[in-house]
């Protein structure tokens, strides 16, 4: 059984305890490549190398960690700020636009089933409906619908006015509304 988050976050301050943040990093680590492979377009090695500069971001700043939000929500800001410094860092060379994963990729994915053709169908509409966000929007619906934050959290992860976020959560959910109308129920 593990230690809560604010147990073993004590015993890396107190003790350097490397074996407590290895923990940390099993608990969090889908999490974090979960929302860094959505905000860069499913390129799983740029979202891989991003969130190992998070969690070597966040032992470095542990100590800043206050408790005032839970700390996924708090390792999820730090995913998103690395996410936009490689954003700014990269934005001549690399194309940001949000790439559509190939069928392969995505969850759920069976090539030799009829019945999943469907669900392939969808999740391939759903990616290239989701690359037509703006990386807020996308961001911001991925935290509240994906992770299950509020939109109070959400606002702390992206940094952004609770406001903001409740916008771009609503543009985002009327342009996916408009983009997936053909799979709406009759």
């Amino acid at each position: 059984m593990s230690l809560p988050d604010i147990d073993l976050i004590a015993r890396v301050l107190a003790y350097d305890d490397r074996h407590a943040f290895g923990e940390l990093v099993r608990q969090h680590q889908s999490a974090v490549r979960n929302f860094l492979r959505r905000l860069s377009g499913g390129r799983h090695a740029l979202a891989d190398d991003l969130a190992q500069e998070t969690f070597l971001a966040a032992y470095r700043d542990l100590a800043r960690f206050r408790g005032g939000s839970a700390f996924s929500t708090w390792l999820l800001g730090i995913a998103y700020n690395q996410y936009r410094s490689a954003r700014r860092r990269d934005r001549g060379t690399v194309e940001w636009t949000g790439e559509v994963p190939a069928a392969e990729a995505l969850p759920g994915y069976e090539s030799t089933a009829p019945a999943a053709a469907a669900t392939v169908d969808l999740q391939q509409d759903l990616a290239t409906a989701l690359a037509q966000l703006t990386h807020d929007e996308r961001a911001a619906i991925h935290l509240c619908y994906t992770e299950g934050l509020t939109h109070e959290e959400a606002s702390a992860v992206l940094g952004s006015p609770l406001g903001t976020v409740k916008t771009h959560v609503l543009r985002a959910k009327e342009k996916l509304r408009r983009l997936l109308h053909a799979w709406a129920p009759s």
